[in-house]
């Protein structure tokens, strides 16, 4: 359920059901919608998420959407984000959320086939999604053991900004840390991807219906 809030914070402990906060961030109106909520990512004008609408559904417990199914070819859903301000002086991100399924329905990457993932995801302000040269840490994402298999059910996924979070080519937060704050100073957008072991962030669809709401999710 939607807490009316005001998106005007300092940094420090904040929280709200079923939409994102913004630490350090400019004013808004309050109410944020499920419509803050953006699916894609759209790259020189091509929306990735295929077969999905650009926003999420609004409902009593929380924005959702639905997976596209039964196969690869009715389309995939790549990433679920919202834009923030700097993220600097933040601890933790967490999201709960749930899926509901049939018993049976399985998740798959769009790309191998093999088991469908959910990592959460910061990005720097400024990317160019070429992951080239200074771009190649301007994503991040869950680190390792923090990755979900999706399957149905309520699931809480909450990981400190100090864990071994993994940019988009090779780097560990461990090897590269100023790189890694510099994207929290610079923060653009954040939320949670989906894909398998082809790329965290490249895809999954469902082998049935199967309904993903974001029951809570929060920045520390």
């Amino acid at each position: 359920m939607m807490r009316k809030i005001l998106l005007a914070l300092a940094v420090g402990a904040t929280s709200f059901t079923g939409t994102a906060i913004m630490p350090t961030a400019v004013a808004t109106a309050a109410d944020p919608s499920a419509q803050d909520w953006s699916v894609g990512p759209v790259i020189r004008g091509r929306n990735y998420s295929v077969g999905m609408a650009p926003d999420l559904r609004p409902g009593r417990n929380g924005p959702s959407f639905d997976f596209p199914y039964p196969s690869r070819a009715a389309g995939h859903v790549h990433a679920v984000t919202m834009p923030v301000g700097s993220l600097a002086g933040a601890k933790r991100i967490t999201l709960t959320y749930r899926i509901d399924a049939a018993p049976g329905v399985r998740f798959y990457g769009q790309e191998n086939g093999g088991p469908g993932w959910l990592s959460l995801f910061i990005q720097q302000r400024g990317d160019n999604w070429t992951a080239k040269g200074r771009y190649q840490t301007y994503r991040w994402y869950s680190p390792d053991e923090r990755i979900e298999t999706l399957r149905p059910g309520l699931h809480t996924v909450s990981i400190a900004l100090d864990e071994e979070w993994n940019a988009v080519v090779a780097w560990k937060r461990s090897a590269n840390p100023a790189a890694f704050e510099a994207a929290l100073a610079n923060a653009g957008s954040v939320g949670f991807v989906f894909g398998s072991t082809s790329g965290l962030g490249h895809g999954v669809y469902a082998t049935g219906p199967a309904k993903f709401t974001i029951v809570d999710f929060r920045i520390d």
